[in-house]
């Protein structure tokens, strides 16, 4: 891992991505999405998550996200733990096509290290970048927000209902998120009227 990728303040908000190993498409189907969405409201109403905004694309979750207990590291270790024992078990216990194939996939990723034992669903590392700024932040939550649609999932990222998007729009959304303020915008800026043509 890089250094530069190491959770250092446990009590500041982060920037975190977490990938699904060998780019799986795993979060193709709306039954492991969810689970994802369940998992965060969880931690939200029970582990002290604060979280100011997220993405769930087709094989990666980005996050930004604090602690209140100051225990970021912790708290990310058991989300993905968490999301990883539940996803494995609906994938080998409900019908999905592509069952045999994905298994084989997290069972080869066991081998480069000796952590998991049987199955690997998430790649090492978090990707974790500290947030020092509103202005920084922001550059993520727009990142975030409109990864589905340089995607080409939706034309306006408050459409994609598996992110926070339209929770920053319209005060709607899977999940209650703590919101950041908005950015003064300098509507002399063209650059800045086409980015928020595209919430």
């Amino acid at each position: 891992m890089k250094d530069g990728y190491v959770i250092r303040d446990q009590k500041l908000p982060h920037f975190i991505t977490s990938t699904v190993v060998d780019w799986i498409d795993v979060f193709t189907r709306q039954t492991y999405r969810d689970i994802v969405i369940e998992c965060l409201d969880y931690c939200i109403k029970n582990k002290g998550m604060i979280l100011y905004g997220y993405v769930i694309m087709s094989n990666h979750i980005h996050l930004i996200v604090q602690s209140e207990e100051g225990k970021l590291s912790d708290l990310i270790r058991d989300f993905k733990k968490f999301i990883a024992k539940n996803i494995l078990d609906k994938i080998q216990n409900s019908p999905e096509s592509r069952r045999e194939w994905m298994l084989e996939r997290f069972k080869l990723a066991t081998q480069k290290h000796q952590r998991n034992k049987e199955y690997q669903l998430w790649q090492y590392g978090n990707h974790a970048e500290e947030i020092y700024s509103t202005t920084f932040m922001w550059s993520k939550l727009h990142y975030i927000h409109l990864n589905p649609v340089r995607s080409g999932l939706v034309a306006k990222a408050s459409d994609y209902i598996y992110s926070s998007a339209s929770n920053y729009v319209n005060d709607s959304g899977l999940l209650e998120i703590e919101k950041v303020d908005n950015p003064i915008v300098n509507v002399l800026d063209p650059r800045s009227i086409a980015l928020y043509d595209l919430y």
